[in-house]
């Protein structure tokens, strides 16, 4: 038997359709991906913690699922909604359906509602807390629930997604997101080593980083410059996570220590917290940037890139400090989408460079953090 469930918005709006995955109530920000693909890879990017995330294109899950293109070890996502779900899985690396994938990880999902609505509302209206349930269906009860819910500003969402202790990575790129054969086998010890801190790291990062050759250790964010300069690493890496930056003092103090010891690359989260530790603001955008089809240009170059996003805060313009120079920019709205330190070897991007299912645009960012790390 078809299932109800309802999405409620805290401005009272309500949304009725069909549920898959598992049964329940979750609630958090509400928010919406402009991707065609790549849906295993936003389900399971931890960045999306406290987060019902809308998929824009109207069939989601046609390609199935598999072992392969997950980007951590579980989703972290609140809730999943899309306009149809497929039915079919025909990809020949499928290894089972979206539905399942989401039951046997307990998150709710919801299909049958007009997408296209909910989108241009949160596009007007900004990004708002929701529940979505299949167990509660009184409207009123919803949109109450929906209001009490704690959003993301002010929280400390990253402490939810960071590994419980360091390790080492020795896992190379998917032969599907590379041109060149690499070797999966621990990298010698003369390899240049990075310390990764992960504040909710997509898995393809550390993969990116091992690729180009790196012995990669991964630490919790929450680790102390100490703890990072006792491995003696030759670079610093900055992760993506999820949520509000400003929280994150602990974050910013590491960052901070480090700065002018070791070269740093940050992305997105590790973007943000490195521009605060160097004294800018950051905000809440409006609806966030979230899709695969993002114009952002090199200052340096002029050249225009098509990046994968995935944020709902940025580095405030106003009162950058003077040791910032911004780098990149976005062209659909002008915030800032990357800087570099004018003293010393750190720079950060806020777009995701390693994105796949994505564009392949910024590799090249990569590249320029090996030749830091000579």
């Amino acid at each position: 038997m078809t299932q109800i469930a309802k999405l409620a918005l805290e401005d009272g709006t309500v949304f009725t359709g069909r549920a898959f995955g598992a049964s329940g109530e979750v609630d958090g920000e509400v928010c919406f991906n402009t991707s065609m693909t790549g849906y295993q890879e936003i389900l399971t990017d931890p960045s999306y913690r406290g987060q019902i995330v809308t998929m824009t294109y109207p069939e989601i899950g046609n390609y199935g699922v598999n072992a392969e293109d997950v980007e951590s070890r579980r989703p972290f996502l609140s809730g999943f909604i899309v306009r149809q779900r497929s039915r079919r899985v025909s990809n020949f690396r499928a290894e089972g359906d979206l539905d399942g994938y989401l039951a046997r990880h307990g998150l709710v999902g919801m299909e049958g509602i007009d997408t296209r609505a909910l989108v241009r509302k949160l596009r007007v209206d900004g990004a708002m807390k929701g529940v979505l349930s299949t167990v509660d269906l009184d409207d009123e009860s919803l949109v109450a629930k929906a209001r009490a819910c704690p959003g993301l500003v002010g929280r400390d969402l990253v402490r939810e997604v960071i590994p419980e202790g360091p390790f080492e990575w020795n896992e190379p790129l998917s032969p599907w997101a590379r041109l060149v054969q690499t070797s999966a086998k621990p990298r010698p010890a003369d390899a240049p080593r990075v310390v990764a801190l992960d504040y909710g790291m997509k898995w393809n990062i550390a993969r990116h980083l091992f690729d180009m050759g790196c012995r990669v250790t991964v630490l919790p964010g929450t680790a102390t410059a100490d703890d990072v300069l006792r491995l003696e690493p030759d670079g610093v890496f900055l992760s993506n996570g999820p949520g509000d930056p400003e929280p994150l003092a602990y974050a910013q103090d590491t960052i901070r220590h480090l700065l002018g010891k070791r070269p740093i690359f940050g992305i997105c989260l590790g973007h943000q917290l490195l521009s605060l530790a160097c004294g800018a603001k950051t905000f809440k955008l409006k609806f966030g940037h979230r899709g695969a089809n993002q114009p952002v240009m090199d200052h340096a170059t002029g050249k225009v890139e098509i990046t994968t996003q995935n944020h709902g805060f940025a580095v405030a313009p106003e009162g950058l400090p003077d040791e910032l120079e911004v780098t990149h920019t976005n062209l659909n709205d002008d915030t800032i989408e990357g800087v570099r330190h004018r003293e010393h070897p750190a720079f950060s991007v806020q777009y995701h460079p390693e994105a796949s299912a994505g564009p392949h645009d910024s590799g090249y960012l990569f590249a320029r953090f090996r030749e830091m790390l000579k």
